[in-house]
């Protein structure tokens, strides 16, 4: 494993930026080359729930800079979907393509293990499913892994819902009829979830603006839209923004809504997978400004969090598209209270998400909230 540029923070440093924070663990395997760290941001609702990535941060700086950014949205995201668990999320340092060794995710799943049921993890960019397959041999708390070994399976399935719906309460808002046909979409990123977005949008008869980095895919893609007779037009990765197109579709890399970006869009409304699309929070106030209605990322993507949360009371399909449905009115009772209130969007949902873990706060209080045999271990 290549090494990485050693921290310059000092304790206190360290300290002051996992203020908000419940507590981080530095794990570290000179045996199998494992440097992780996991975060976990508050169990307010419930024990702490969040992929682990893998990731050739160049530092630990960096790499706690992310978890730490990260577990904090996952909070947001169970309170939005409704989820009886708080916000973690762990890093692996290290590159996906080289790095990877059964030992290495078994000794990961022996860290997350120590932590006795504070924290659930499983896939996230640089990881796969297989990956925690051999972290399972070491803890029951992994989940969002093969259904062969009990799990749920691909979670872009509810994920890639979840935008539909998204976008049919979008449409309800700006159009008054969720009605997906004979609109305009932009999506950036034709990946697991991308992909099927852009099916059910060709079968429901919309038309599309598509750019991805893989040539095989927009092939895929067009070949679709000619076997349902719908329109798919392929643009370069910088032409996407600048399109004239009803709703753009970031399903790919974050952070991709920023100064340069948001001065060329044309659209009515964003509305995407892509996880903390906004570069910084006061962007979604230019949106707002230019009269783009922006959809809250974490609100959107939700679907695949609640499969894997679903999965810990025994994997069921039907319940977790029933409880995917919410996001609809979710998303609709967002967009309206940001109209009365005139705020962003993003602080409706914030206000919102920050209401219900204090709620919660409320009515427990630590030891009751980590004792409760609410949770569907795996034997």
């Amino acid at each position: 494993m290549k090494p990485i540029e050693k921290s310059g923070m000092l304790a206190q440093d360290i300290f002051y930026k996992m203020a908000d924070h419940e507590q981080v663990v530095f794990c570290n395997d000179p045996t199998t080359g494992l440097q992780a760290i996991i975060a976990i941001h508050d169990t307010t609702l419930g024990p702490a729930l969040g992929g682990t990535r893998m990731y050739p941060y160049k530092s630990v700086d960096e790499a706690l800079e992310d978890v730490l950014r990260l577990s904090e949205g996952m909070t947001y995201k169970c309170a939005a979907a409704d989820l009886d668990f708080g916000g973690g999320k762990a890093v692996i340092i290290g590159d996906p393509e080289k790095d990877k060794s059964p030992a290495l995710f078994r000794a990961f799943g022996q860290y997350v293990d120590s932590l006795n049921g504070r924290f659930y993890t499983g896939t996230d960019m640089g990881t796969s499913m297989e990956d925690f397959v051999h972290a399972l041999k070491e803890t029951n708390f992994i989940n969002g892994i093969p259904e062969a070994y009990g799990g749920s399976g691909d979670s872009s399935v509810p994920t890639a819902q979840g935008v539909v719906y998204a976008l049919q309460a979008t449409n309800q808002y700006l159009f008054g009829t969720d009605c997906l046909e004979g609109k305009m979409y932009a999506i950036q990123g034709l990946g697991k979830v991308g992909y099927k977005v852009a099916e059910y949008l060709l079968q429901a008869g919309a038309d599309l603006y598509v750019t991805d980095i893989h040539k095989e895919v927009l092939a895929s893609i067009q070949n679709k839209a000619e076997e349902l007779g719908g329109t798919v037009k392929v643009v370069d990765s910088d032409e996407i923004y600048g399109v004239n197109a009803d709703i753009f579709v970031p399903c790919a890399m974050g952070s991709i809504l920023n100064d340069q970006t948001i001065s060329q869009l044309k659209v009515k409304a964003i509305v995407g997978s892509a996880n903390n699309q906004l570069h910084k929070e006061e962007h979604a106030k230019v949106l707002d400004e230019k009269g783009i209605l922006y959809a809250p990322d974490y609100i959107v993507n939700a679907g695949g969090l609640i499969q894997v949360a679903d999965e810990l009371y025994e994997p069921n399909h039907e319940r977790v598209l029933l409880k995917t449905k919410a996001i609809y009115t979710s998303l609709l009772d967002i967009y309206r209270q940001a109209n009365l209130d005139s705020i962003t969007t993003v602080e409706a949902a914030n206000r919102k998400c920050q209401k219900t873990v204090e709620d919660h706060r409320n009515r427990n209080n630590f030891f009751s909230r980590t004792r409760r045999p609410k949770w569907n271990i795996r034997e």
